[in-house]
Order: C-alpha cells, then structure tokens, then sequence
C-alpha cells in the first residue's frame, strides 16, 4: 500500500482500471479476492445487516465497489458468517488478545491493509479507531451514524434524538477522523420522528433508510471517486 503523501488535501478518488495484482492472503493463507472495482473493506462488531446490503450490490458489475475483506473485534459474530457464506475472507482483531490498545489499533491497521483496499466502511464497528488505522487511510474510512449530524453525536444518537423532541432525525454518511462523529460529511437523509416512536421502533427505520444511503453511496465513490478537503467533500 502507497503512503500518504501527507499533503492537507486527503484523496480518494477512483483512478482508471488496475492492471493485474499479484496474488495476495491473509496470514491464514485464504486467497483474497482480486477485482478491477475499488476494493473495500468492511469493519463490523454485530450482525453485518449493512455488510449484507453492500454484499448484495456488490455482485452488479455496474455497482463499481467490491467487498474483499471483513474485519472484526470478536468472533463468533453474524457479520462473519455473513462474509464467510458470501465467500469473502475474514479476519478478527479481538483488543483483549493485544496489551494495550495501540498495540490492537496497530495490528488492526495491519489486518485491514492485508486485503488492500481503496476504502474502509465502519458498518456497526463498535470500536474507535486510533492513530494507526486513521493515518494508514486517511480521508478513506467512512462511517455510517444514525442521526443527523453534527446533532447527536455518540453512541446513543437515536435516544438523545427522541429525548430531545426533534421532529426529523435521520442518517449520517461521514468520513472517520480523530473525533467521535466529527468527520466530514459525505451525505444525509431524514427520517420523520412519528409521535409513537420509541428508541427501537425509530432505529429500526433509520436502519432502513441507512442502508439504503450506503450502498448509494460507496457505489458512488467508488464510480467516480472522493475528495475531502477540509470540511468539504466531493464525490464525482
């Protein structure tokens, strides 16, 4: 994998069709998958509801995104079997295996530049991620939050909507940086607080409109590319 050049101005857009990659595997010797759409990887901690939705579209030759790897912080996950009944290799990087946390946050870099991606989607990753990861892809981890942000940041978005009384709420796709969902924002879309919702009947339709604004979107990205530069992202 190339460097960051280190410049302000953070790059991710698609370039032209690769030429042919060597072989590459995962140190358990599983061949990871070579393809000519952008390589993606997918971070997950429960069930993989948004890996299962990008896997789905990912088999469109059109689409222009392909997943190649699945990392998560635990085994024994959905979101594993998930990758695995979809023939995409796997990886876990548990933090209770590793010292401390940046020996984790480094193997975790580690594990995810194994499949060599152009991008990395947090889909449901209950972790933050630290200084290695962000600075081996910057401007390359997306991130889906279920609120509009920079409203409701946090772990308890959905709850701290309703508690609030907002009318609309809705979905966040953001770039991952250092802060907890202060990342640039790459798209939004809104979801109507009915006056009977509670914190799971609403998250259950965020979920739906999340999913959706997802796969939109890295297909996008991966079609026609993304640049952040500074709080501004451009896709296209």
């Amino acid at each position: 994998m190339s460097p960051a050049d280190g410049s302000p101005r953070a790059s991710a857009r698609a370039a032209g069709r690769p030429g042919p990659r060597p072989v590459v595997r995962t140190p358990s010797g599983a061949p990871v998958a070579t393809t000519s759409a952008r390589r993606v990887v997918v971070l997950v901690s429960g069930t993989g509801t948004n890996l299962a939705a990008l896997l789905a579209a990912h088999d469109d030759p059109d689409y222009g995104a392909r997943v190649v790897g699945v990392v998560a912080d635990k085994a024994g996950i959905g979101g594993l079997a998930v990758a695995r009944d979809a023939g995409v290799a796997t990886a876990v990087v548990a933090p209770g295996d590793f010292a401390d946390r940046s020996r984790w946050d480094g193997a975790l870099a580690e594990a995810i530049a194994v499949f060599r991606p152009d991008f990395v989607v947090s889909a449901g990753f209950m972790r933050i991620l630290g200084a290695a990861v962000l600075d081996r892809f910057p401007a390359r981890i997306l991130n889906t939050h279920p609120a509009l942000l920079p409203a409701f940041p946090g772990a308890h978005g959905v709850r701290d909507a309703l508690a609030y009384g907002v009318r609309v709420t809705g979905c966040t796709l953001h770039v991952i940086d250092a802060g907890t969902d202060t990342g640039p924002i790459v798209a939004q879309a809104a979801v109507d607080v009915e006056p009977e919702d509670d914190e799971s009947s609403l998250h259950a339709r965020i979920k739906v409109v999340e999913r959706r604004l997802l796969v939109d979107w890295v297909g996008r990205i991966a079609r026609d590319g993304m640049v952040v530069d500074g709080r501004t992202v451009r896709v296209g």
